[in-house]
């Protein structure tokens, strides 16, 4: 049973990255919300001064309550081609990346998502898995002895190496400027991202893994990331480097990570999500004490509602007024 609060200002609705992507401007009209009727959600579709009616000739937008469906969802587009603006509802949206590779682009309708906007409780669970991991508190608190040794990490000074330059990742480097850290973001561009040290490309991802005292995977999960983090990548980390998955299971090759972990190339490893999820409770990594795996909680449902809901708001206001939407997908990259 959960205790936690419902505090509907604890987190700003963020933007995340924009993507350059053209797209078409939407023809404003009647908003639909599928697959199930959620009355939050109803209700911040009418706030922002849409019409909520049922999927007919003359839906212009709909809302996308479900992360997977994406067969149903496919369905609904082909049949009611007057639909010119979807909202998915979470930030990734490789549950979609069928969807994108069957349309065509340019008469496509505008899809958006929630990127950005769960970037500070993400960045948060992000920042406590590595200061947990540094300070080793996963072991310690395990154990029933006084340790003879005092050992731990700190923070202070260290070259963090994010992968991915969206919300998550512009929330963490606001976390971590406090303590003093050099940040080197990689990207698919070298376009300098704000608050970092160094931004380069995935091509130069070996070349600054050997001084990462921390990496954070923050990217999206496309063909082009799949394993991006593997045996090869793990080899080249310090052995007193931690790793941190906050983006999705299969940015990392799992495998790898327990041959990483048992051969102590690592200090450890921080999971918030798997490949696949939920993680098989017989697999070897629940099994390795340096290794933490938070169940996909950095984002809780009592969290992410007020947040989805404020996206929803906004993007309905943007979509009757003709202004930019926030959060953009680029569905020719997938993300």
């Amino acid at each position: 049973m959960s205790i936690a609060p419902d505090r509907p200002e604890q987190h700003r609705d963020l933007p995340g990255s924009s993507p350059t992507a053209p797209h078409r401007s939407p023809i404003p009209g009647p908003i639909a919300v599928e697959p199930m009727q959620n009355a939050m959600f109803v209700a911040a579709v009418e706030a922002g001064g849409g019409m909520v009616s049922p999927l007919s000739k003359d839906t212009r937008g709909l809302v996308w309550l479900s992360e997977k469906r994406a067969d149903e969802l496919t369905q609904i587009l082909e049949s009611h081609p007057g639909i010119e603006w979807v909202q998915l509802p979470w930030a990734g949206v490789d549950g979609f990346q069928d969807i994108f590779a069957a349309i065509d682009h340019e008469t496509a309708p505008v899809f958006t998502s929630a990127k950005g906007s769960y970037a500070e409780p993400v960045a948060e669970h992000a920042f406590a898995l590595a200061l947990a991991l540094q300070r080793e508190l996963p072991s310690k608190s395990r154990d029933a002895a006084w340790q003879k040794e005092r050992t731990g990490l700190s923070l202070y000074g260290n070259h963090v190496v994010i992968l991915g330059a969206g919300g998550i990742t512009t929330e963490l480097l606001r976390l971590l400027e406090p303590f003093r850290v050099t940040t080197t973001v990689v990207r698919r561009t070298n376009e300098p991202l704000p608050g970092a040290t160094h931004t380069v490309t995935a091509h130069e991802l070996h070349a600054v893994l050997p001084s990462a005292d921390v990496l954070i995977l923050a990217a999206a999960a496309t063909a082009e990331t799949h394993h991006i983090i593997g045996a090869t990548e793990l080899s080249l980390l310090p052995r007193h480097a931690v790793l941190v998955n906050i983006a999705r299971g299969a940015l990392l090759d799992q495998d790898a990570l327990v041959a990483a972990l048992n051969a102590d190339q690592l200090w450890g490893a921080g999971l918030d999500v798997s490949d696949p999820e939920p993680l098989p409770a017989d697999h070897p990594l629940w099994q390795i004490p340096r290794c933490v795996i938070t169940s996909h909680s950095a984002d809780t449902p009592l969290m992410t509602a007020h947040l989805l809901g404020t996206r929803i708001e906004r993007n309905v206001r943007a979509f009757l007024a003709g202004a930019p939407f926030i959060g953009i997908v680029d569905t020719r990259a997938g993300y």
